[in-house]
Order: C-alpha cells, then structure tokens, then sequence
C-alpha cells in the first residue's frame, strides 16, 4: 500500500487524479447535524462505516459524471431537477439514483448517453400482451352500512349486479343480505396507456447503468476504507448467502 493510499485527505482516484475528500466529510457531518440524525447508524460502529463508503461512492459517482460531461462539452444547466419513482430509483440502484438526483452533470450525462436508446419492439409488444386487461366497464359509487366503497359489476353479487344496471343515482337496492345505496357511476380509466415511454425510460436506464459500471471499474480507484459498500471483499459487508 503506497503513501498516497494511506491519505486521509484522499477520496479515490479519478483517471489518476486525487480526488479531496473534503466533500465527505461535508456531507457526512450535514447528515449527523441534520433532522434525521437519530436514525443514523452509531459512530464507529460497522454500518457507520458502511454509510460512509455509501456517501463516499455517490460523491464518485458525481464526480466521474462532471469529469465525463465536461470533457463532453455538455451544458449542465439544462438538465432539470427530476425525482426518481420508486422504479427508477431500483433499476438504477441507490448510489446512482441519489447522485442523479443530486446532479446536474448526472443528468445531463444520461440524457446525452441514453437520447439514441429504444426498447426493441418486441419487447413492447410482449409487454403489452402480458399486461392487456380487459375493459372493466361501469365504475359503480356504492354506499354501505361499512361506508363508501367502488365496485365493477364483476366484483358483485349477480344478483346485486343486476339490480344496479336499472337504479338511479340515490337509489337503495336491497338484493338478499346486501343493501347499499347507488351514489353514482364513473367511466373506469383505459386499461390499454402506451407502455411503450415506460419501457424505453427502463431500457435507458439499463444503459446508462452499464456506461456507469463499466466507468467505474476503468477510471476510478477505491481508497481502502471507502470501497463499495456491497463489495464482499471489505470486512463490514454483512450481506451473505
């Protein structure tokens, strides 16, 4: 282990450029300071340390990013602020899910790797398949003695089912043991949307994760201490199989 390695001022390396590990730092004490500090792990404790290879790798991360869009010419101020769902979010994984929302040169990197990317047509159609519902018809408003609930005719009884096709909005239709009062109906929302924007956005997620990945291994060098924290090979890495 060389002397720069032994650096505490040291983040990781960049394309062999140090990285200053005063980000870290600034981070890590925001978060201990913060609202929510209680729920932080205790300090020195094995998942303390695990958050801070966390923070760690996405400041690498965002740093790799900047790197590659300034070398890429791209304007950063043009990507806007986004918050990820929970889907996009796990496709991308924690660590670049919170530096792409916390970034601009994420961002703007992503929109220029992944603008070519579109899912194959097949596997839209397949998708589609998969998903297609048939149209549920009339929504029905219902009152009960339990309170305010919707029902499709198929959800019901028959025989309530039945008697509700003819009743008036405020009507009661008693039919054996149910009772409930018609409040009104609704038009069910189209079951068929396009999934097609839903899948692209999926694939190019994939994509710019596997730009990522594959950045990472070539470009950045961990510092002992601040390695992945999924990386079975450091000794706080509790995950086991």
């Amino acid at each position: 282990m060389t002397t720069a390695q032994l650096d505490e001022s040291v983040l990781g390396w960049l394309d062999g450029r140090p990285l200053d590990r005063t980000e870290l730092d600034r981070r890590l004490a925001a978060l201990r300071g913060g609202l929510r500090s209680s729920a932080l792990p205790v300090p020195g404790s094995a998942e303390d340390r695990q958050l801070t290879r966390w923070v760690a790798q996405v400041i690498l991360t965002e740093q790799l990013c900047v790197a590659e869009a300034e070398a890429r010419g791209l304007d950063v101020a043009d990507a806007p602020l986004v918050r990820l769902d929970q889907l996009a979010a796990v496709e991308f994984g924690s660590i670049t899910a919170a530096a792409f929302e916390g970034c601009a040169a994420v961002r703007a990197l992503y929109a220029e790797l992944t603008a070519e990317v579109t899912a194959p047509a097949a596997q839209v159609a397949a998708y589609r398949a998969a998903t297609a519902q048939r149209p549920a018809g009339v929504v029905w408003q219902l009152s009960s003695a339990d309170g305010d609930f919707e029902a499709t005719p198929d959800s019901l009884p028959a025989g309530l089912a039945e008697a509700l096709r003819s009743a008036t909005p405020g009507e009661t239709v008693t039919v054996g043991s149910w009772t409930v009062v018609l409040r009104g109906r609704r038009e069910p929302v189209d079951p068929a949307l396009d999934p097609t924007d839903r899948i692209n956005d999926s694939a190019r997620r994939v994509e710019f994760v596997r730009w990522l990945d594959h950045a990472r291994a070539h470009r950045l060098r961990l510092v002992p201490g601040l390695e992945h924290p999924g990386d079975p090979n450091q000794p706080d890495n509790y995950h086991r199989h």
